[in-house]
């Protein structure tokens, strides 16, 4: 008879399939690198290295809520570390208009390339935003938990606008608020005068929110299938 998955094997699996994905889309970027002589596209290693952290401190959260309220002052804290991390996520989607530089010779496998960093940074963050929204799920209704969602993921749209079009970071928060302030303000108080704004953040919050949609249904679906007979024949 075979012995039952345990949360703890699970986490263990998806923990190496993770790794696995890793390894896969950093060989990519390395043979990349020996093919074109270059490391013009290192920046990826570091997006990819960012985008862990939001998962890193949601499974800390997750922990640390099984003893504490979330009003207290560590799941506070982790709790806006994760928000000041995540959209690092699904900023990389925007590394595709790096893209435009690649020669015609390497444009196939740069495209390879990319989608393997990007759509591994994108399920980083759908898998943090995936555990934060359990969390509300167990604390508030449905639908006030998905507010919540969608105000995140509204946030990260607004966060990829602001690191691309703007050039400002995760670290710009601490290291130049008064910059950022201005800058984020400016645009807020006469959105007429940058329509750009609205189609980034419009555009982005419509493909995460609709790709999310996709992810928490799909993870409820295979929550509520039936369990398999683990017996042998």
């Amino acid at each position: 008879m075979s012995r039952p998955t345990t949360h703890l094997d699970a986490r263990r699996q998806f923990m190496l399939s993770l790794l696995f994905a890793v390894v896969v889309s950093v060989g990519l970027y390395a043979y990349g690198a020996f093919r074109m002589h270059s490391l013009v596209y290192n920046y990826l290693l570091w997006n990819l290295f960012l985008a862990f952290v939001p998962l890193l401190v949601a499974f800390r959260l997750v922990k640390v809520l099984r003893k504490k309220q979330w009003s207290d002052w560590e799941p506070i804290g982790l709790t806006l570390v994760w928000l000041l991390f995540l959209p690092n996520s699904f900023y990389m989607i925007s590394d595709y208009i790096h893209l435009r530089d690649v020669s015609a010779a390497h444009i196939l496998y740069a495209a390879v390339q990319f989608t393997a960093f990007i759509c591994l940074g994108v399920l980083l963050g759908f898998c943090s935003l995936y555990l934060v929204h359990r969390e509300l799920r167990r604390r508030l209704s449905g639908p006030a938990a998905g507010a919540w969602v969608a105000g995140t993921l509204l946030l990260c749209s607004m966060a990829i606008y602001i690191g691309r079009d703007l050039r400002w970071n995760s670290w710009d928060v601490l290291a130049n608020p008064a910059g950022l302030l201005f800058d984020v303000t400016e645009r807020l108080l006469k959105p007429e005068d940058y329509p750009a704004m609205f189609v980034t953040v419009g555009s982005f919050f419509a493909l995460l929110g609709a790709l999310y949609v996709v992810v928490w249904a799909g993870a409820k679906l295979l929550r509520s299938a039936p369990p398999t007979d683990v017996t042998a024949p």
